[in-house]
């Protein structure tokens, strides 16, 4: 038996978007559309912060778990495909953090963010 990744986890979601909302919490997120997927992502979010700053670590898995499928999700009604993050993730790997970042800010923002 295979590990379950992210993907297994994409195509159970994508796979639900063709069910019934009254069967399914998934398609019924989908249908609420961006708005509500983002804020129930949100609200996922913080309690992984909560729950990381409590001493039980099954909270922080629990939470953490809570928030890969509230992305997914979100992803899911904006119509992004796992594989375009990963290939985002994978370009950002590809150098330094330090290097990306400054790649990812407007000229004239890195002397800017240096002024006290």
């Amino acid at each position: 038996m295979t590990p379950f990744s992210l993907d297994d986890l994409a195509a159970i979601i994508a796979d639900r978007a063709k069910s019934d909302s009254a069967a399914s919490y998934t398609k019924s997120l989908l249908e609420a559309g961006p708005p509500r997927a983002a804020k129930k992502f949100g609200e996922e979010a913080v309690e992984l912060v909560i729950a990381a700053l409590e001493p039980e670590r099954r909270h922080v898995v629990a939470e953490a778990a809570d928030v890969v499928y509230h992305l997914l999700v979100l992803l899911q009604t904006r119509g992004v495909p796992l594989a375009e993050v990963l290939a985002e993730l994978e370009r950002r790997t590809s150098m330094s953090g330090h290097a990306e970042k400054a790649a990812r800010q407007p000229a004239g923002a890195a002397a800017e963010s240096a002024v006290p």
